[in-house]
């Protein structure tokens, strides 16, 4: 033995110096998760689309709108259901299952549709089945990021799902566009349900970190005791609490004018539909820059102090939008707000992730899911009632201190004004 070499006790003892973290974007099994997730992201684009076709060919536009709201109804009553079982039975078995579903019924649809005429109570039937569905996938499909990479690895990953979405609304409208013009709805459900069919086996091939014991978070009892020790967890937490009130006060301001508060501030305009279609790319842009720049970068410091200044910055931004001058100038917003909600948007899902045990992440993904996709829509015939008795400008300013308001709260919680991202 040489005389410098270490005895073979000291080599037992000495400390392991940590393997570097693989990146996110080279990571195998978060791209087999991030492809996954997007195949499903069209996916749904191409179902929506056709449903709303159709809908629209079968009866009036009152009854079609009918049809596209119905499906909003199990996703929101459902939704926290949905977590419980992602924590239940963990999110990988409860997204494959739900995806599983999704292709099979929807592809079920397209091949009645062969021999049948679609008549509105079958479309309806389809929109509440479809949501009961989504009210299980969107949870676990939200909480299995922890599960596959490392804590610091989350923005990141948060960053990828961020630019996926986006991929999926640029290109999900025009390929079911197509699918319709070459075979009608029934060639765009076949389309959507083939995307839900591609997810599954990227899916099925994801590594998954060891399921948390159940008994240590509360889910030994029923179902409703699940749920609620889940609430009381997000309640009693210095970090959650806040942080999803900051969410959903954010929502409630942002939803309303980015949505049908932009289709009426153009027709007051008359800045036409290309006007629409130019304002509406230029906030996808925006939002796809900042989650591309997060995935590269991959880790923000002070992320929550970053978050409420870009939340705030952001609700400024929705305000200008109603008073800009020029449909270049709503253009130039439309990339600033943008570029402030996606940041905001990926830094929200990365600080929950974080901060959330394990086994209660399928929970704290639901009530974050039920926030946005259930709750903060219900403003949406606010927002057009308030612009028809006041106008845009003001309508726009009061959604935007909601909006601002969510950032000052993230400035007002210590905690959330902490967070940090892992390193």
């Amino acid at each position: 033995m040489s005389e410098t070499a270490l005895p073979v006790s000291a080599l037992a003892s000495a400390p392991v110096a940590p393997a570097p973290q693989r990146p996110a974007h080279r990571d195998g099994n978060v791209l087999r998760w991030l492809s996954a997730y997007t195949a499903s992201m069209v996916g749904d684009s191409v179902y929506y689309l056709a449903l709303s076709w159709a809908a629209t060919r079968t009866g009036s536009p009152t009854q079609a709108g009918l049809v596209l709201a119905v499906g909003a109804v199990p996703r929101a009553v459902l939704m926290l259901g949905g977590g419980v079982l992602a924590d239940r039975f963990g999110p990988r078995r409860v997204v494959i299952g739900s995806d599983a579903a999704r292709c099979l019924f929807i592809l079920g649809m397209a091949a009645a549709l062969l021999f049948t005429t679609p008549t509105l109570w079958l479309l309806a039937t389809v929109a509440l089945v479809f949501g009961a569905v989504d009210a299980l996938f969107l949870p676990a499909v939200g909480a299995l990021p922890p599960r596959i990479t490392t804590p610091g690895q989350l923005a990141r990953v948060q960053g990828l799902r961020g630019l996926a979405a986006r991929v999926a609304n640029v290109t999900g409208a025009p390929l079911g566009g197509l699918a319709v013009a070459l075979g009608g709805s029934v060639t765009a459900f076949a389309v959507a349900g083939a995307l839900f069919a591609v997810s599954l086996p990227l899916l099925l091939a994801l590594r998954i970190a060891p399921e948390p014991a159940r008994e240590a978070a509360g889910q030994a009892g029923t179902a409703w005791s699940e749920l609620v020790d889940g609430l009381r967890y997000i309640r009693r937490h210095r970090v959650l609490a806040p942080l999803l009130l900051v969410v959903a006060v954010g929502e409630l301001g942002f939803v309303g004018p980015l949505n049908i508060g932009l289709t009426l501030l153009v027709q007051e305009r008359g800045w036409g539909a290309d006007g629409m279609g130019w304002i509406v790319a230029a906030f996808g842009a925006g939002a796809g820059a900042s989650s591309l720049a997060l995935a590269v970068k991959g880790r923000v410091p002070r992320a929550g102090l970053v978050q409420a200044i870009v939340l705030s910055a952001g609700s400024a931004a929705v305000a200008a939008l109603a008073f800009a001058p020029s449909i270049g100038a709503a253009v130039v917003v439309g990339v600033l707000i943008g570029l402030l909600a996606g940041l905001s948007g990926a830094l929200n899902g990365a600080l929950l992730q974080t901060a959330s045990d394990p086994a209660y992440l399928g929970r704290v993904t639901s009530v974050a899911t039920l926030f946005m996709l259930g709750i903060a829509p219900l403003c949406y015939p606010l927002t057009g009632a308030a612009v028809s008795l006041w106008g845009t400008g003001p309508v726009f300013v009061v959604s935007a201190a909601v909006c601002g308001t969510g950032g000052l709260l993230g400035f007002a919680f210590p905690a959330v004004r902490r967070a940090e991202l892992p390193d």
